[in-house]
């Protein structure tokens, strides 16, 4: 299975771990797409995308991820997989890792299949979080790098075995 990692990133945290993951999963650097410098239609050359983000703001889509979305919501990946990270700061308790929810509702149009799903997030503290399916399971995995950096690298190969 052909994979593509997709992100964006204000700071470079995302950048990071989207590398990590890559490393872990051996997929080639040319294959680890920063969406700023990304052609949309880039996803058609794989069978799984994994796409992360960090949120920003208050609990916001990271910036350059609105026009790939924009371009990549049109087409059909009804044959294709999808897995979601997200970045956010427990100490915004009210929206933690909630930019991925924009992905996934936007991802949604396309056909593909989410997986990755359900990851447990109980190892931060925060109170909400739109980065819930409808059934109430994770989007996928949910990482604290700010306050709990200490997690990242298990949780990180712990959610790959969910998805590999």
């Amino acid at each position: 299975m052909k994979t593509g990692i997709f992100y964006g990133s204000s700071t470079g945290t995302t950048a990071k771990i989207a590398k990590e993951i890559g490393m872990a999963m051996g997929v080639a650097d040319k294959d680890i797409h920063d969406v700023s410098q990304t052609a949309p239609d880039a996803v058609g050359e794989y069978d799984l995308l994994i796409m992360g983000t960090p949120t920003w703001g208050v609990g916001d889509l990271q910036d350059d991820w609105h026009d790939f979305l924009s371009g990549v919501e049109v087409l059909d990946l009804a044959d294709k997989k999808m897995a979601l990270f997200g970045l956010g700061d427990e100490t915004m308790a009210d929206s933690f890792c909630s930019g991925m929810s924009e992905i996934y509702r936007r991802m949604k149009k396309t056909g593909i299949a989410l997986i990755g799903t359900g990851f447990p997030a109980d190892v931060y503290d925060f109170h909400h979080t739109d980065a819930l399916t409808e059934d109430g399971k994770t989007l996928g995995l949910l990482l604290d790098n700010v306050n709990r950096p200490e997690l990242t690298d298990r949780r990180i190969a712990q959610w790959l075995k969910s998805i590999m």
